[in-house]
């Protein structure tokens, strides 16, 4: 049991060595915002203990010992952060990179696929379907004016199956025009107001899936290949 707690650790540790190497060579930046992290509430530990607690040799190991657990906490904070940003940033505007963010990332509270429910072969536009309580969202990728008709031919598919269910549209693009960033879907999904039960999203769902046809992932679009590793930003 030992031996395999000691692989395991040890792996953790090879996950956020290689990590911290990806997001520091990606955007060199990140090598001090993760050192003012760690470094930081070391030195106010120090100063608190020395001028507050008028340097006693309790007062500075236990200010000390606490500066730098925060300081590690902090620094991996930071790194996560930062590891997060680069995935999103190395995969941003590839297609099938709204897939890959469903697949790693999406809320439990969410029922969706990395696969598109509609595709258009020639540009690569895609749409995605999530349900969840505030119903159904299609999220759309590519060209904001080309992929409107896209939107618009999926949400009259929905509204002929379940007719009294909320569709929203969000298209992922670059902020601007009314889309959003890669990084930003669930935190769009999360602002969304529940309508449904639990139960109902299950039945919205189940209901739902007698849409799919196999449209199938066109060439060029693998949600897998372009998949940002989450466990590895998180050092599981």
């Amino acid at each position: 049991m030992s031996t395999t707690k000691k692989q395991k650790s040890s792996g953790r540790i090879g996950q956020l060595v290689q990590v911290f190497k990806m997001t520091t060579r990606a955007d060199p930046s990140s090598l001090w915002w993760i050192l003012l992290a760690l470094v930081l509430p070391i030195l106010i530990g120090v100063a608190l203990a020395l001028f507050v607690f008028g340097g006693h040799w309790l007062a500075i190991v236990g200010w000390v010992l606490l500066g730098v657990l925060t300081g590690v906490l902090g620094a991996l904070i930071v790194l996560g952060r930062k590891a997060e940003s680069v995935a999103y940033s190395q995969i941003e505007g590839q297609p099938g990179a709204v897939g890959a963010v469903l697949r790693s990332s999406l809320k439990r509270s969410w029922q969706g696929s990395e696969l598109p429910v509609a595709v258009n072969p020639k540009t690569q536009d895609a749409v995605y379907r999530v349900i969840g309580r505030p119903g159904v969202v299609l999220i759309a990728e590519g060209s904001p004016t080309r992929v409107q008709r896209l939107l618009n031919e999926e949400r009259i598919k929905v509204q002929r199956v379940v007719p009294n269910i909320t569709v929203t549209r969000l298209v992922v693009g670059d902020g601007t025009e009314k889309t959003i960033k890669l990084k930003a879907i669930n935190r769009s999904l999360a602002k969304l107001k529940p309508a449904l039960t639990r139960a109902e999203v299950t039945a919205v769902a189940n209901r739902l899936n007698s849409l799919d046809s196999g449209y199938g992932v066109p060439k060029g679009m693998d949600p897998n290949r372009v998949r940002p590793d989450h466990k590895a930003i998180r050092g599981r």
